[in-house]
């Protein structure tokens, strides 16, 4: 074990664009040892690091699920770490733990922000923070408690290359339904449709973007995943079917501009109404208590390859993940983003 420590602080609220050396400050300090644990606490090293959109929204300090981080806090963030030190019966020295580390290389972590990893069948260790992790529980727990998709139904899923929409996706897939996936490049495209299953799959920075969406909705969306928000919800709302299901997940089109300049809202929420749309949010963390038998039945469905697990995996240690977060807005991953601050060995 290194004695010093980085660690990701947040320096400013950001008005656009996460910047790397403005919007963080990495900073070094001995390393906690294991002579400072409490009752209930471990000491961990961050061997992966998950990358996740709503850290976006985390930056501001306004209503939230979440309560904002503060100036000079520790950038929050989910982990698979391993334990150096334990003062808790839930782990022993060398296991392998989900903590609540942050962005940063060592922690101590009490009983409330840690849990052991039990892999199910068909799963491997990096599934932890993608398929079967909080991403594939989003999706699982979006369709089957909100979106409910049915065998024959349209289903369309925005930001379907990212950690959540791929697997969004294939449960639909999985459940009978019709799937259309958008994405931001031929080459997602192709890996949607050729790799996992998609019916079609349609890049939204092209020209011929609507009118090819308009004819792979021939008998309408009945099921609309938004990941995205913005002109691609408002082109949902207009080829929507009556008593359609939106799935609000997240709004990626917008968190750039939090703490920026207001961009224009949906124009056309009147569809709601017109075509009695049923339009709702949801987070995981509501269904914690299922979290077990749900990943059971996502691991079943890994094993026998009726879901397929995709990852962008950045090497360079904990220094990488300022760059990381960037590029995951900027659409260059596909599936779950992870940074490799460790090796396992």
């Amino acid at each position: 074990m290194s004695s010093k420590n980085l660690t990701f602080h947040l320096a400013e609220r950001p008005t656009g664009n996460i910047v790397p050396g403005r919007t963080f400050k990495l900073v070094e300090t001995d390393a906690p040892t294991a002579d400072k644990l409490k009752d209930g606490e471990i000491l961990v090293e961050v061997i992966y690091l998950s990358l996740d959109p709503a850290l976006r929204i985390w930056l501001h300090d306004f209503r939230s699920y979440i309560p904002a981080l503060k100036i000079d806090e520790k950038i929050r963030g989910s982990a698979i770490t391993r334990v150096l030190a334990s003062k808790s019966p839930k782990a022993k020295q060398g296991d392998l733990v989900f903590a609540h580390s942050g962005w940063t290389e060592y922690a101590i972590v009490d009983e409330n922000n840690f849990f052991p990893i039990d892999l199910p069948q068909g799963a491997q260790l990096t599934d932890f923070l993608g398929a079967i992790g909080v991403t594939g529980l989003t999706a699982y727990f979006g369709l089957e408690k909100v979106g409910n998709p049915q065998p024959g139904e349209t289903v369309v899923v925005s930001g379907a290359a990212g950690a959540t929409g791929i697997i969004v996706g294939q449960i639909a897939k999985i459940r009978g339904s019709r799937v259309i996936g958008i994405a931001g490049s031929d080459e997602k495209c192709d890996i949607l449709t050729k790799e996992l299953g998609f019916n079609v799959a349609l890049n939204y920075k092209k020209a011929s973007f609507r009118e090819e969406f308009e004819r792979a909705t021939p008998g309408l969306v009945d099921l609309y995943w938004d990941n995205v928000g913005g002109e691609i919800l408002e082109l949902a709302l207009e080829r929507a079917a009556k008593r359609a299901r939106f799935v609000m997940c997240g709004g990626t089109s917008e968190y750039n501009s939090l703490g920026g300049e207001a961009k224009p809202g949906v124009r056309n929420l009147l569809q709601v109404v017109i075509n009695r749309i049923r339009m709702e949010g949801f987070i995981a963390f509501d269904y914690v208590d299922e979290y077990p038998q749900a990943r059971v039945e996502l691991g079943k469905w890994l094993a026998e390859g009726k879901i397929k697990r995709k990852e962008t995996i950045l090497k360079g240690g904990l220094k990488v993940a300022e760059t990381g977060i960037g590029d995951l807005f900027a659409g260059k991953n596909v599936g779950k983003m992870i940074v490799e601050v460790k090796p396992l060995e």
